[in-house]
């Protein structure tokens, strides 16, 4: 389909639907990057920055996905991602934002130097626990530019100098919106499907649902990997994806979730 054509069926859409149900049905009218860009677009816009909505999608993406929504925001609202990122946000958060905007850390090839590895892990060890304070930035340099497999590697190494995981080194060094970012990096480096399994998980634990970040996940991952990460998220939580939904969701708006969802969720 045509993206104009598509354009007037979803401003169509938006005239006859309200709601979860309309968000639902505009986030799938849109294609992939250009979804993944309104939505950072919409986390930057008015007053007060959606972080958690940023650090979700830089840290989860590939570096050909993130240069995909690159060029769809451009496209779509006339300025730069990364200059709109740098103009909204501050400091190391700022900072780690656009590291993993540029994607240096991914490398398909899979080779780790085991040296380079301790040497990196010996890096954090002395930029945290050993210090007093703490060198964001070289936690920042490693966990932006190092392949996932050769962070594993960091990470295993990291727990036997300083006795305890990076996660909790993490927490105990860093806070707000950095902590999070931080630890996204991690969690996508460990298990990208079990991330996006707890993030689901949440959406829809406790009273009340976070419409905006199950519409987000299931849309954007249905293409990709939901059915992964719903095998996930019944190993990890002793439910399916499917049953949650239905329990806390209704009418027309769980109908389509569960649709995208597909059978055994």
């Amino acid at each position: 389909m045509a993206w104009w054509k598509a354009w007037d069926l979803t401003e169509t859409l938006q005239s006859e639907l309200s709601g979860k149900f309309e968000r639902l049905m505009v986030a799938l009218m849109y294609l992939p990057y250009r979804y993944e860009a309104k939505e950072l677009h919409e986390a930057m816009k008015g007053l007060g920055t959606k972080e958690g909505v940023i650090i979700e999608i830089l840290a989860s993406r590939t570096k050909n996905h993130l240069r995909e929504i690159m060029k769809a925001y451009e496209a779509d609202y006339g300025s730069s991602l990364e200059e709109d990122i740098q103009a909204d946000t501050s400091g190391y958060l700022e900072r780690i934002l656009v590291c993993l905007l540029q994607g240096s850390r991914d490398d398909v090839s899979g080779f780790v130097d085991p040296g380079q590895a301790v040497q990196d892990a010996q890096d954090l060890y002395a930029a945290g626990e050993k210090i007093h304070g703490t060198d964001e930035m070289k936690f920042i340099t490693i966990l932006c530019t190092r392949s996932a497999t050769h962070l594993l590697r960091v990470f295993e190494e990291y727990e036997r100098i300083a006795g305890k995981s990076i996660e909790d080194s993490i927490k105990s060094e860093t806070h707000g919106s950095l902590e999070e970012a931080m630890l996204t990096v991690v969690k996508c480096t460990r298990n990208l499907h079990s991330y996006f399994a707890e993030r689901l998980y949440y959406a829809l634990k406790g009273a009340g649902t976070r419409d905006g970040t199950l519409i987000r996940n299931i849309v954007s991952r249905s293409e990709i990997d939901l059915n992964l990460i719903k095998c996930q998220f019944t190993k990890m939580y002793g439910k399916t994806l499917g049953s949650m939904i239905e329990g806390d969701t209704s009418g027309d708006y769980r109908n389509a979730l569960l649709n995208l969802v597909g059978s055994s969720a």
